[in-house]
């Protein structure tokens, strides 16, 4: 059952075009792609109307894309086919992915893990461990906690706990937002 989030995101993605609705890929994912490090399959969380996703399909990968807007994957499922691309849409939650299977060697997440609750975010960790494997990249983007929205944000130190032992992270940077903190992390798959 939709709960308020849900309706408000399929609402904007139906009735405007929301603000982080860009349709322009972020430069930190465009290097990680000219950096040659990763290959093969890609698993774009929170994907919305298909940007990142279309951008991985044109640059070899076989991708997934997973939101739980309905809007937002029908208008990726139209960009996907005006671009001449493949990519399985899935309408669902990030925090329940059981009808994923296959290892993902990247894993792209910009801006929605920052929205879950603990519980939620456990959930998605579970889930991050089984898609992945020893290698694999795990890039998100997530705003830093300001106060206003509750339990919205994540700061570093989160999220490197959070998915410790099983990612080791590689890298983070500032993301520049003019309005609040946010954060750039790259992790990498250990072994643990």
């Amino acid at each position: 059952m939709p709960n308020l989030r849900q309706w408000f995101y399929d609402g904007m993605y139906r009735f405007f075009r929301p603000r982080w609705d860009t349709g322009i890929t972020p430069p930190e994912v465009v290097s990680l792609l000219e950096s040659g490090r990763v290959q093969g399959s890609a698993l774009d969380l929170g994907c919305g109307t298909g940007t990142n996703s279309i951008y991985l399909a044109r640059h070899g990968f076989s991708v997934t894309g997973v939101d739980f807007s309905p809007k937002a994957i029908e208008l990726g499922r139209q960009k996907a086919r005006q671009a001449g691309v493949t990519i399985d849409f899935h309408r669902g939650d990030v925090t329940r992915l059981d009808f994923l299977r296959e290892p993902f060697e990247l894993v792209l997440d910009i801006g929605c893990f920052h929205s879950l609750n603990q519980a939620g975010r456990d959930r998605y960790t579970a889930n991050l461990v089984r898609l992945t494997h020893p290698g694999s990249i795990f890039m998100l983007y997530a705003f830093e906690p300001d106060g206003l929205f509750g339990n919205l944000g994540v700061t570093s130190a989160q999220a490197q706990q959070q998915f410790a032992p099983h990612f080791v992270v590689d890298r983070v940077e500032h993301g520049g937002f003019r309005k609040r903190g946010s954060n750039w992390y790259w992790f990498n798959r250990s072994s643990a």
